[in-house]
């Protein structure tokens, strides 16, 4: 197989049937369409009910309600099936159980395909970014491996929403072929190469979220919120410059676009967390109440020893980590991070 980059996409495999792996297996479906190009998907789930749903009556309901999907994309639970043949290989799963099924499923990856990450997350153990753990695993080129990142509220992008999100390679021409294949009447992909500041840009901010939703679950005011938000972005920026990221990046879509999505909304997951998290549920209790991961949960850990190694100060992501931990309230996040030693905005 011979990959076309003046084209686009031709076989699809979408490896998750969660929120966003269905989401963008419909944002490909529909950008085939736009463009009148034919193009076969194929979606991956661990449970058949999901896999029979998305078959028969085309949607997913636990994940996306009544959104309908189009019939173009089939979905099975033999990995072998869906990822036979393709030339774009999309990956949704969980963050912290990548490498294990990327081992798995390495054999079955056709040799030109570009692997594509739509997670959010560091790895836990390692600090390593999915791309990284994805170039460890499948032993892949850096122009063969793709990033997908911004204010990507599934529900909203079901629905149809205008979107505008970022596809970071460090092949331009690899990140124009994506881009070209999931550019949807409702989705503008922009392209960077900048890979690294996009994927900080995507993990931290969900630690970011769980911190502001802590206070909407404190019921603290709107000032809080944007004061946290907005130094949140200040040491997201600090830990992507020092591993290589750009500064515009951080202003940008994967930046600032996805930090004020995931930090504002009701359909964040990691802000939901946050927010049962203020209002006094345990850690435990929390996972039982969401049906699905809240990444900044497991990987803010990962980020905190990432930046202490790089010895980047990351106030926000330490307290999140100590409530995580048990090692301070939520009533002691505030005054400890308003405690800290006054000092010009902008210093480092």
């Amino acid at each position: 197989m011979t990959l076309n980059l003046a084209g686009s996409a031709r076989s699809v495999a979408v490896l998750g049937a969660g929120s966003w792996g269905t989401t963008f297996a419909k944002i490909l479906a529909d950008a085939a369409t736009a463009a009148g190009t034919p193009r076969e998907i194929r979606l991956w789930g661990r449970r058949g009910e999901v896999v029979e749903q998305v078959n028969n009556s085309h949607r997913n309901h636990q994940y996306l309600k009544d959104v309908p999907l189009p019939a173009s994309i089939t979905a099975s639970t033999d990995v072998a099936d869906v990822l036979r043949g393709a030339d774009l290989v999309v990956l949704a799963v969980p963050a912290q159980s990548l490498r294990p099924q990327l081992r798995e499923w390495r054999h079955l990856i056709a040799p030109e395909a570009v692997v594509v990450s739509l997670m959010k997350g560091l790895e836990l153990g390692t600090d390593a970014r999915m791309s990284q753990v994805i170039s460890e695993e499948l032993g892949l080129e850096a122009g063969r491996i793709a990033v997908v990142s911004g204010p990507n509220l599934a529900m909203e992008i079901a629905r149809e929403e205008p979107t505008a999100s970022v596809v970071a390679c460090a092949d331009s021409a690899v990140a124009g072929w994506l881009a070209r294949s999931c550019t949807a009447p409702y989705f503008r992909p922009y392209t960077t190469s900048d890979v690294v500041g996009v994927e900080i840009g995507g993990i931290v901010k969900n630690v970011i979220a769980l911190a502001v939703g802590i206070c909407e679950g404190k019921e603290m005011g709107d000032n809080t919120k944007a004061s946290v938000i907005t130094r949140g972005l200040a040491e997201t920026s600090r830990l992507a410059l020092a591993l290589g990221g750009e500064a515009k990046t951080m202003a940008g879509l994967a930046g600032l676009g996805d930090l004020v999505a995931t930090c504002s909304s009701p359909l964040s997951r990691n802000h939901t967390a946050g927010r049962l998290l203020g209002q006094g549920l345990t850690l435990e209790e929390v996972g039982q109440k969401m049906t699905q991961t809240a990444e900044g949960i497991k990987s803010g850990q990962a980020v905190h020893e990432l930046a202490g190694k790089l010895g980047v100060e990351m106030p926000i992501t330490a307290a999140v980590v100590a409530v995580l931990a048990g090692k301070l309230s939520v009533d002691q996040l505030g005054p400890v991070l308003l405690s800290r030693e006054l000092k010009p905005e902008g210093d480092d």
